[in-house]
């Protein structure tokens, strides 16, 4: 079951499988590397959970900002609004995601052919093995507000345990 409250540019999301998780509800993700070159860029090793890590580079879009990632286990909540083409935090979250975060990424699943160089992923994507397959979903590139709503709500039980959202936070000068 899944509930979505959408108010004109806002969004309460409550992503819920069938029966409640024994799980706990929040995990955090680990490591963050600055990177202090002339043009900042933020490196990090993101847990996609099952499916591994992914190494990531991002610049940030504000003048004094950090990187915040908060993984849920599913079901998760999150309470994000569509200000001025960001999405934008309006209730703190469980997970350490505060009012004014703007949400940066997300996990996402597409159906598409298999990813890689190995002999396996090659022989496959030949054969036209089509699956379920994870990336980190750009927000501030969303081309509309429901393409967002579409990259989040994609996290479901059937094929995940938990989503990842990386959020910048202002900082205070």
């Amino acid at each position: 079951m899944l509930a979505i409250l959408v108010n004109a540019a806002s969004l309460s999301l409550l992503c819920a499988p069938a029966t409640p998780s024994a799980r706990p509800a929040v995990r955090r993700a680990a490591r963050i590397f600055l990177s202090e070159e002339s043009t900042k860029v933020w490196q990090m090793e993101i847990d996609l959970g099952k499916a591994g890590t992914a190494n990531m580079r991002m610049r940030p879009t504000m003048d004094k900002s950090e990187a915040v990632i908060v993984q849920y286990a599913l079901p998760f909540g999150l309470n994000v609004e569509n200000q001025q083409g960001k999405a934008v935090c309006t209730k703190d979250g469980t997970g350490g995601e505060k009012v004014g975060d703007v949400l940066r990424f997300t996990t996402e699943w597409k159906m598409g052919l298999p990813r890689g160089d190995g002999l396996v992923s090659t022989a496959a994507s030949f054969g036209g093995a089509i699956g379920w397959q994870i990336s980190l979903f750009d927000v501030a590139k969303a081309t509309s507000w429901d393409s967002v709503v579409e990259a989040l709500v994609s996290n479901t039980p059937e094929r995940t345990d938990s989503v990842t959202l990386i959020f910048e936070r202002p900082l205070s000068s």
